[in-house]
């Protein structure tokens, strides 16, 4: 019923292929070895790695590695996600790749997905409600248009963030504080 990652997997890397890592949480999962196959194939698909099946772990980047991670839970198909920092070592293409499927699985196949997220403007732009947390306290619970107004967020953050609207999202403004 859960599907998880955690922020750093570096460190359980084993030899195994992209495929086998999917296939074998799949297995675990329960799923019968002919789901597996198709399974595997349409994750590493909507993650962005078509194909990728057959390489190492440790041969891909970063970035590869850890969309074949969010893969995996994606293959899972749970009724919830936990997700630890999933961006990490994406580019800005993939991070809002990944973030858009997230989105549409939590829409389209009512998935309850929630993700520990640094970037406030991905959290805004792509989340339905928003757990600001300081200091290990929770200090907001809201809408991203309920968070994102400068004094909230230099309250939360420590520092002015001017915010402006883009079209239907309000963005923070933290890398011209």
């Amino acid at each position: 019923r859960v599907g998880f990652i955690m922020e750093d997997y570096e460190s359980q890397l084993v030899s195994l292929t992209a495929g086998e890592e999917i296939a074998f949480s799949l297995l675990n999962h329960g799923f019968a070895p002919h789901e597996v196959k198709e399974r595997t194939r349409q994750a590493l698909e909507d993650v962005g790695l078509p194909g990728r099946e057959s390489y190492q772990l440790d041969e891909l980047s970063g970035g590869q590695r850890q969309r074949a991670f969010i893969a995996m839970v994606l293959a899972q198909d749970t009724d919830y996600v936990l997700l630890d920092e999933p961006l990490n070592n994406l580019d800005m293409k993939h991070s809002a790749q990944i973030m858009r499927v997230l989105q549409k699985l939590c829409h389209d196949k009512n998935k309850t997905i929630v993700i520990v997220i640094h970037d406030i403007n991905f959290a805004s732009v792509y989340s339905d409600h928003i757990f600001a947390m300081q200091d290990g306290r929770l200090v907001f619970s809201g809408s991203p248009t309920d968070l994102m107004h400068s004094e909230r967020l230099e309250s939360i953050f420590g520092f002015h963030m001017p915010v402006e609207q883009v079209g239907e999202h309000r963005l923070g403004l933290y890398f011209i504080a």
